[in-house]
This record gives C-alpha cells, structure tokens and sequence, in this order.
C-alpha cells in the first residue's frame, strides 16, 4: 500500500471522529471492518481506498468533489455510486424504501465488479453486528431501524444476496448468506408455508 491508502484512512478517521454506529459502537470501526473484508477479494487499490472512505458521503457531509479531488476520480466513482441520496422531505421510514430500491436497480444495472465488491463488503460488516446483536436480542434487534419489519428486512437483503451471485466462489458472499440464514430463518419458513398453501 502506498501513502494515499495511509491518507484515506488517516482522512476517514478525522470525518468520523465523534460518531457512533447505530449499535453504540466507535464508528470508524466500520470502515475498517470493510476495507478487511473487501481485501480478501480484490488488491486493488482503489477500492480498498473507497471501502475506508465510502461512509464519508453519506454520514460524514463530505462533498464528493472533495473525494475526487484527494483520491481521484475512480475512487470518487465508487464512493459515489455507494453513497444513497438524501430525501429531506420525507420521513426516514418513507425515503428508505426509496434508497433500498435504488441501491437494488444499482446492483442490477452494473456490470463493474469493484462495485459489487465494495458493496458486498459493507452489508456483511453490517450483517454481522446485526447477527451478534440477533443472537443476544432475538427480534427485539430491528427496533432500532428506521424500517423494523423483519420481512421487509429479509426481502432487503436477499436481494441483495440474489444480485451479488458472481461473488459467490468468495468466502465473504459465504458467510453473508449463512448469516443471512440465520437471521431470517423465521421469516424463510414462514413465506415457505405461504407459498405451499397457494400450490
């Protein structure tokens, strides 16, 4: 790695300095969560940088500009299409079906690997605090989302999981579909007797 891997973080620790995660956890952890596991798919470089950075957007109020300007336009790119929009006007429970959808047409359109790569990597970071916090907490976990309906929820990230399967041969698609089992097992159980009862 060179020093523009050492600025991003050393940048990414200072935009963060002071937040929390939803769980109560430091939240630069996060980042460095993803950037290790998108590390066990990719070396290259620039979205190594982008998983440090790719919160600095959307929770941070960093200007991708700024983004592009430090780390240069690929990096701005992957940073940017991660980044979901702001909908100021409306409440948080209604913009997020409005983001979810859009982050899903995302991952559906794009043919960029890198993209995928970066994106698998924050949702298994989150995936596993939700699975520590669903293994102490059973349901009881959701309710601190904007969104608490576990079926929506499950709908969500197997989504997801449905179009990241070209990263299936890596580990890290592995173990989120395993904790995806996991977590929403009552709810996979539940839609397979609803569609055994309408055969």
């Amino acid at each position: 790695m060179n020093n523009q891997f050492e600025k991003a973080c050393k940048f990414a620790i200072e935009c963060h300095s002071n937040q929390k995660r939803k769980d109560g956890s430091i939240y630069i952890l996060h980042p460095f969560e993803v950037v290790t596991i998108a590390s066990t798919m990719t070396k290259d470089e620039d979205v190594l940088i982008a998983a440090i950075l790719h919160d600095t957007v959307e929770d941070a109020n960093i200007k991708i500009e700024e983004i592009i300007n430090l780390f240069g336009k690929r990096v701005g790119y992957l940073v940017d299409y991660e980044t979901e929009p702001k909908y100021p006007n409306l409440s948080k429970e209604e913009s997020w079906m409005l983001r979810k959808q859009g982050a899903l047409k995302k991952l559906e359109l794009s043919n960029d690997i890198s993209f995928k790569i970066l994106y698998l990597s924050d949702k298994l970071a989150n995936i596993r605090s939700l699975y520590r916090d669903y293994k102490l907490n059973g349901i009881s976990s959701f309710d601190k989302f904007n969104i608490k309906d576990i079926d929506i929820q499950s709908w969500y990230y197997y989504s997801i999981l449905e179009r990241l399967k070209e990263l299936q041969s890596f580990e890290a698609y592995k173990e989120f579909e395993d904790k995806l089992n996991y977590i929403f097992k009552e709810t996979k159980v539940r839609n397979n007797e609803k569609n055994n009862n309408h055969i």
